[in-house]
């Protein structure tokens, strides 16, 4: 029973990596190719060659990003982006979101963009309790006005999916800076814990 109990634990180790894998793939594939929708019907791939191979809607779209990037780059392109940012800032309720949410992509695919900065060690979400968070920044717009002290805006995911979690200005004075990548603290959060960063942390 033992030997079919460690037959079966590799096996999922090596199974389940594999099928998430090939989920996410298709996935991202399946929902890529509806943007095949766009083209008129003659010229959707699937006419043409008699047969549906998936991965077209891949290149299109990934088309497309590089022909409005090439695009918004140059300068009557940056004048309609301008244009296009002015108007839905006039929209009520697109406002509001449409600001936050382009604040937010500026921050992760600008060039110069670093959405976070240094992985830190906090307590959370009780004094005793450790846990991974990343410093995004310092807090402004007059907020320091109101804390007495050096602070750091700071980032805590939850675990396995990073991209929920809290936002809270700590004291620089509590944050420990890691002597660890910000890629290899999202792998340890991503893992639970289970895959250990290879440098050790700072004291």
């Amino acid at each position: 029973m033992a030997a079919l109990r460690r037959w079966l634990l590799a096996g999922l180790l090596v199974l389940v990596p594999l099928i998430i894998t090939v989920w996410v793939l298709n996935w991202v594939v399946s929902t890529l190719d509806q943007t095949l929708q766009i083209l008129p019907a003659a010229w959707q791939p699937d006419r043409l060659l008699g047969v549906h191979i998936p991965g077209f809607g891949v290149l299109l779209a990934l088309a497309i990003v590089l022909v409005i990037g090439g695009v918004a780059s140059n300068f009557l392109g940056r004048k309609l982006v301008s244009w296009w940012d002015a108007l839905l800032g006039r929209i009520p309720i697109v406002r509001s979101i449409y600001s936050s949410v382009k604040q937010v992509s500026d921050t992760l695919f600008s060039e110069n963009g670093n959405a976070f900065r240094q992985a830190l060690l906090v307590q959370w979400p009780r004094p005793g309790v450790w846990t991974i968070a990343f410093q995004t920044g310092t807090p402004g717009g007059g907020i320091m006005d109101h804390l007495d002290g050096e602070y750091l805006s700071v980032y805590v995911p939850t675990t396995p999916n990073p991209t929920g979690g809290y936002f809270v200005m700590l004291k620089k004075s509590d944050c420990v800076e890691l002597a660890m990548s910000v890629d290899e603290a999202l792998t340890y959060v991503i893992s639970m814990g289970v895959v250990a960063p290879g440098t050790p942390a700072s004291k």
